[in-house]
């Protein structure tokens, strides 16, 4: 393969998920009407986790964006493109130009478009949340604490990967 080790570009999207009764911290979803968490996900093109960040899902997309781009790594030194769907417009597009070196482009259909229709690059992170579905342990928020919601992400995402060099 004639791939760089760092990714150079990647898709940005958020997950509502219900919990249960020992989470701490929870909030209300009003578009996709969920009590619970939501996971804002941050995955190269390969559909492979990036960046993860877990809040309370009254957090708006944009904001949740904010703190997951806020607490990238050096893995993600040469990013320079990020697909977003159209709830990350507005002002979170020029604080990432003014702060960062990549840019976020948005990835809409248009008003001719009746039902649901394959997006070009927003499919990645879709099968992504898909993959982390499947494992028992994510497909409820069963974590008390944000931080362990997380670790498990990283962990499912380890157990996939591991399978695939297999």
């Amino acid at each position: 393969m004639d791939r760089h080790k760092h990714p150079t570009a990647g898709c940005l999207d958020s997950q509502s998920v219900k919990p249960t009764e020992c989470a701490s911290e929870r909030g209300f979803d009003a578009g996709k009407l969920v009590k619970g968490r939501k996971r804002h996900l941050l995955v190269d093109t390969l559909g492979l986790v990036l960046a993860v960040f877990v809040s309370s899902a009254d957090l708006q997309d944009r904001d949740g964006a904010r703190f997951l781009l806020s607490r990238l790594s050096g893995s993600c030194k040469k990013l320079r493109l990020i697909w977003v769907d159209g709830g990350y417009r507005g002002h979170l597009v020029t604080w990432v130009a003014q702060r960062f070196r990549f840019i976020l482009q948005p990835v809409v259909g248009t008003e001719a478009q009746k039902g649901f229709v394959l997006l070009p690059r927003r499919w990645v992170v879709e099968r992504t949340f898909a993959w982390l579905g499947r494992c028992r342990r994510l497909s409820k928020d069963y974590e008390r604490s944000a931080a362990s919601s997380e670790a498990f992400v990283h962990i499912a995402m380890t157990r996939l990967m591991l399978r695939r060099l297999a």
